[in-house]
């Protein structure tokens, strides 16, 4: 199966550091970020896992749980954040599947079907396609994925950016244009025509075309 943005997100259960979970059990009722990373002990992935486990504060404001999967076993990961920490400074306290039979990453269209059945002897090059952030809705399905190649760290700013955005947007009837940042001005979507604007905000808006309104974030 292919998955693609609105598909609902696999469930399945899988043994972590952090213990057996059952995937949409943990979730809740939570916004969840699920990021992958081709295998333990390499160099990119350490440097991202430590920074996320600094940025996890700001995840949980905003009502998002967060979980990495590595295609190596409990045992490895366990060690891998002590490195973690030795690097980064901070020792990350969520996640991390063992996903040492591939069963996930098959699952969420990381690796073929075909890709075999067990992590043991596969480098990460093997796996160099299980470099995806997950954003998952509190409904379970996919809000958003991004795919990244081995040698390019992921910006995990950017991954908050596009949740407030997301979650300002399934809250109010506009959009975010390119480059937003909390706080500035958004678009009223263009299925919401001028009469119903007018009551959704009565004090007008800035129309640089008819169809591209801006009105301030009505989060703010």
């Amino acid at each position: 199966m292919t998955l693609k943005i609105n598909s609902v997100a696999p469930d399945f259960k899988a043994k972590t550091s952090a213990g057996d979970i059952s995937f949409h059990e943990w979730l809740g009722d939570s916004w969840g970020v699920l990021f992958s990373h081709p295998k333990d002990f390499t160099p990119v992935c350490t440097t991202e896992l430590g920074s996320l486990a600094k940025m996890k504060p700001e995840f949980e404001k905003r009502n998002v749980k967060v979980i990495g999967l590595s295609v190596d076993p409990v045992s490895d990961h366990v060690k891998w954040l002590e490195d973690i920490k030795d690097v980064t400074g901070t020792k990350p306290d969520y996640p991390i599947i063992a996903d040492e039979k591939l069963e996930v990453a098959k699952l969420y269209s990381m690796l073929e079907g075909d890709a075999g059945v067990t992590s043991m002897g596969r480098t990460a090059v093997d796996n160099q396609t299980v470099r995806t952030v997950f954003i998952i809705r509190p409904d379970k399905r996919i809000g958003l994925f991004l795919t990244y190649p081995m040698a390019t760290g992921r910006n995990f700013l950017e991954i908050l950016r596009a949740i407030d955005s997301m979650q300002m947007t399934a809250k109010h009837k506009v959009a975010t244009p390119a480059d937003w940042k909390k706080g500035e001005d958004v678009i009223i979507v263009p299925a919401v025509k001028d009469e119903e604007a007018k009551k959704l905000y009565p004090n007008g808006w800035k129309a640089l075309k008819p169809y591209l309104r801006k009105v301030p974030d009505p989060t703010k």
